[in-house]
């Protein structure tokens, strides 16, 4: 029997979202994970896990529950990973072999909150998918094939920052110029040692009030068109992540906290926002520490000095309803 895992992570500095050719950090984190396991059967099976089941204890279940997480599982995601896995492996000219097996998985990441749900399924399912059939694959093309396994396959527009955090764990540098992108359809990707990281915190939504933020400014054409208010936005926060690396090095937390509250005062100024995820921001910077988005809204990051910082900052969001946690960075 095969098991695997896949991280849950959160977007420390740069872009707000990966597809702008800019910089990015962002760790994965051992809190919250995808679990896969995959044994030889004589039937190949995807196993249900609850998120699939379509049973309720009543209607208002079923409405919490599908406004929570959706109206999909992991089954379909998984699905396509193996069609999109059997596609690249023909390309490489491969052959996977006639073994079947049944798949299992669970999932404890938070969804709808920017956390990397259903990446952290397909990194985990990939993982043993490559253990089972002996693949070895390079990291940057994992990260690829867990992209494409959403955009490709299901149409569903993705980045490659969660993939490439998730497939190589730690604290990871991410720099998707467009030369390399253009190139060979990956960037360069530095793992940077945990270590360096001021006391970092993360803090997400536990009710329905608020999760993912909706963008209505349409920043993506925006972009396209060649906004200048867009791309100077794109520079500035790539400039971020690359300062953010190089604070991280010399051990410059003072200008990283500036920097990560300049992440998100950027961002706040592009964005429409929800009253909900700016008052998890004001919270938190009034109980003295440091905050910006951990990925699309629903949870925030940042640092915080001391313990009784730490508990100030979890009293405060608790009324909120959300919930503060000590990330532990997988590695």
């Amino acid at each position: 029997m095969i098991e695997t895992y896949g991280y849950a992570r959160a977007g420390l500095l740069g872009n707000p979202s990966d597809g702008y050719f800019g910089k990015t950090i962002s760790f994965a984190m051992s809190n919250f994970r995808a679990r896969v396991l995959l044994y030889p059967s004589g039937r190949l099976e995807i196993k249900p896990s609850k998120a699939d089941l379509p049973v309720f204890e009543n209607l208002d279940d079923l409405y919490r529950t599908t406004r929570w997480r959706g109206y999909y599982g992991g089954i379909r995601i998984i699905q396509a990973l193996i069609v999109r896995l059997m596609d690249y492996c023909r390309e490489q000219n491969f052959e996977l072999g006639d073994r079947n097996f049944t798949l299992e998985y669970e999932s404890t990441v938070p969804l709808r909150l920017g956390l990397g749900g259903s990446s952290a399924i397909i990194t985990a399912a990939l993982r043993a998918l490559c253990q089972y059939y002996g693949l070895d694959i390079p990291l940057p093309v994992q990260a690829n094939l867990a992209l494409e396994t959403e955009t490709r396959e299901l149409g569903v527009p993705a980045g490659l920052q969660d993939r490439v955090a998730q497939v190589y764990q730690g604290l990871v540098y991410m720099d998707f110029t467009r030369e390399w992108m253009d190139s060979r359809g990956y960037g360069e990707y530095e793992r940077l040692d945990p270590r360096l990281l001021p006391k970092i915190y993360v803090a997400y939504r536990t009710n329905l009030s608020e999760g993912t933020e909706v963008f209505h400014n349409n920043i993506r054409e925006r972009w396209r068109r060649g906004d200048p208010e867009i791309l100077e936005a794109m520079r500035t926060w790539a400039c971020y992540a690359q300062e953010g690396r190089e604070c991280l090095l010399r051990g410059d937390h003072e200008k990283l906290n500036r920097l990560i509250d300049a992440n998100f005062d950027l961002r706040a100024r592009i964005y429409q926002i929800g009253k909900g995820n700016l008052e998890m921001i004001r919270i938190a910077r009034e109980a003295g520490a440091t905050a910006n988005f951990a990925g699309s809204g629903g949870a925030i990051v940042g640092a915080y000095e001391d313990e009784a910082m730490f508990t100030r900052l979890s009293e405060g969001l608790k009324s909120e309803g959300v919930a503060v946690i000590k990330p532990k960075i997988a590695t």
